[in-house]
């Protein structure tokens, strides 16, 4: 951003600040450029977004209030239009409708919406919601929950396979990403689509550029994965079983001077509709300003940031508040 008073590129700062959202008071970290002549303060739409969502996710984990993705998802689950959703659930349309674009739901709302994930509690609100339904509108909506409640077991064996990558459910230790096998995979294969050699020591340190930056900009990870600092540097937990989770994406042995390693390919195309316009600047500048380097180049280089500097050796994982302390990128 060019200062509006003297012309010239400004600084981006960051500041720890508290928030008061709905009568309570949250941290965050404020986003700011900073203008070093005048020693003015400036913000965007984008930085005041992001401390907006840090806020909220707190707001949102504190009291079981599903995020603006999951009350999409679950109302594309049961394939009703928002209109119904709404009727169904005893809230006005409009109302409903800013849930999905972003505002947070009370809590009485939030926890109504979040029972509904449950087949079977959705089947007793369409029950009641009976006559305020067509006959064909209601024989579809309760055709539809019918076949997933039958179907339950797929819905297990998916949660299952989630919890063999992911460590953690939704929250401050991921970064309050989306846990989703689908988002993962798309994100590994939209980085070896830009960039050369990935070997795994490489990816990992891709995911953590990527997850970090894009909870610094966004106010929310991208992978839904928790990071540890060991000798090489910052790596997922899990990072075996993530490479070994998809059938398409292999690993290939190769040998590199005195070392032999894996690297990932993959002949698929990454899905960019699971990403936002944002999610996609961050990916585009990680594998820009990082794609060229070697695994090893990239390791060093990571030794480097905070994240690696005070959490190596330590048992926790390295919190997200460390994406403000990012040199790289």
């Amino acid at each position: 951003m060019i200062s509006p008073f003297t012309g010239k590129e400004m600084k981006k700062v960051y500041e720890e600040r508290t928030w008061n959202f709905r009568g309570e008071t949250y941290k965050y970290v404020h986003t700011a450029w900073l203008c070093e002549d005048t020693k003015e303060q400036f913000t965007d739409d984008a930085g005041d977004t992001a401390g907006f969502i840090q806020v909220t996710n707190q707001y949102r984990e504190k009291y079981g209030i599903p995020y603006t993705d999951e009350i999409i998802a679950i109302r594309k689950k049961y394939g009703i239009s928002a209109s119904k959703m709404s009727l169904i659930l005893g809230i006005g349309v409009n109302q409903y409708r800013l849930y999905e674009q972003g505002e947070v739901p009370s809590v009485s709302n939030g926890r109504m919406i979040r029972s509904i994930m449950n087949p079977k509690v959705m089947l007793d609100m369409v029950n009641s919601s009976r006559k305020e339904l067509s006959e064909s509108d209601y024989d579809k909506i309760v055709g539809k929950v019918s076949d997933i409640i039958a179907n339950s077991e797929l819905y297990k064996v998916e949660k299952y396979e989630t919890s063999r990558v992911f460590c953690t459910g939704r929250g401050e230790e991921n970064g309050y990403a989306q846990v989703s096998l689908n988002k993962l995979k798309n994100t590994i294969l939209y980085i070896l689509e830009r960039c050369s050699n990935v070997w795994c020591t490489k990816m990992n340190k891709l995911l953590f550029y990527a997850d970090f930056m894009s909870y610094r900009e966004t106010g929310s990870a991208m992978t839904g994965l928790v990071y540890k600092a060991i000798e090489l540097g910052p790596v997922p937990e899990r990072w075996d079983r993530v490479y070994s989770e998809f059938a398409d994406i292999r690993q290939e042995l190769r040998q590199c001077g005195n070392y032999e390693g894996s690297v990932l390919v993959s002949d698929k195309k990454a899905d960019t509709s699971v990403f936002s316009d944002m999610e996609l600047k961050v990916l585009d500048t990680v594998c820009a300003q990082l794609g060229s380097y070697t695994a090893k180049e990239i390791s060093v280089l990571s030794h480097k940031e905070c994240a690696w500097e005070h959490y190596y050796n330590q048992q926790g994982r390295i919190p997200f508040s460390a994406a403000f302390s990012l040199k790289a990128v």
